[in-house]
């Protein structure tokens, strides 16, 4: 421990070593008031509904959904939700960052194709895929298919848009570098483009996680006979609003975990840009 503590003293300066204190304090700070809004906000739900300033049968009260939350855990239940929900999104995600990412390179590659797609893909981007829903169900079945092509067509217009304008903000000067020295196009794309563009992709995927959600929900609301969506629909149906309120913040939970994997693998993998 002393030969560590050394060794870092060693490492950085002493200013150095305080802003890292600094802002370790400060992160500190900050997750303390989210935990504290939070916390305060439940507290305040649950008062207010004992007490009746607001009606528990419209919007229920943070113990008894506490308590169905255990109950659907205890059957079972709520992990084969979740679970389809999940893997519904995973694959629509996943599907969507990769099919998004190959249409930006064919865009940066050909200015031609860029130019002859870019007014339809803007008018893609407008369209509302969400009053689409039952159509693409028809189209693509209505199973767990039907489902992520739903959610793939909320978030792959967004993932093409995202990533083509990186690539076309990456450094020209770079490129023309290659350029002179004889580098071949599939080389810039893969020594400066791309790499260039990787943060930019990783907020694309962070973006997408929500909207991915919504795609899978939708179409669960649509034709599932299982998931979070069918969940809340059937909370619903049933005039049951603790239900709903917990496939809500299953819901959350989840979208919020999926979002702090993908922002600890930034940290992980992108320090150098620190």
């Amino acid at each position: 421990m002393l030969n560590s503590n050394i060794e870092k003293s060693q490492k950085y300066s002493d200013k150095h070593l305080e802003y890292l204190n600094y802002v370790s304090s400060y992160n500190k700070k900050i997750l303390f008031w989210q935990i504290g809004v939070l916390v305060a906000f439940v507290a305040l739900w649950e008062i207010a509904a004992r007490v009746n300033w607001i009606d528990p049968f419209f919007t229920s009260k943070p113990s008894d959904i506490v308590t169905l939350i255990g109950t659907l855990a205890a059957d079972g239940s709520l992990f084969k939700h979740t679970l389809v929900s999940i893997t519904e999104t995973v694959i629509a995600l996943g599907l969507g960052t990769v099919l998004g990412t190959l249409v930006a390179i064919l865009l940066w590659w050909s200015d031609f194709a860029a130019r002859v797609l870019d007014p339809y893909l803007v008018v893609l981007n407008a369209l509302p895929k969400i009053a689409l829903g039952p159509i693409i169900i028809i189209w693509a079945g209505a199973g767990m298919s039907g489902i992520i092509v739903t959610a793939l067509a909320i978030s792959l217009i967004v993932t093409i848009l995202a990533t083509y304008n990186g690539f076309k903000e990456v450094d020209s000067e770079k490129i023309k570098m290659l350029t002179t020295f004889g580098a071949t196009k599939f080389q810039i794309l893969q020594k400066v483009v791309f790499p260039a563009s990787i943060p930019t992709i990783i907020n694309a995927f962070k973006i997408n996680i929500g909207m991915t959600w919504v795609g899978v929900i939708v179409g669960e609301f649509l034709v599932s006979k299982a998931g979070l969506g069918y969940l809340i629909v059937y909370g619903g149906q049933v005039f049951r609003l603790d239900i709903v309120m917990a496939g809500v913040i299953v819901l959350s939970i989840a979208t919020g975990i999926m979002y702090q994997l993908i922002s600890w693998l930034e940290d992980r993998f992108l320090k150098w840009r620190q």
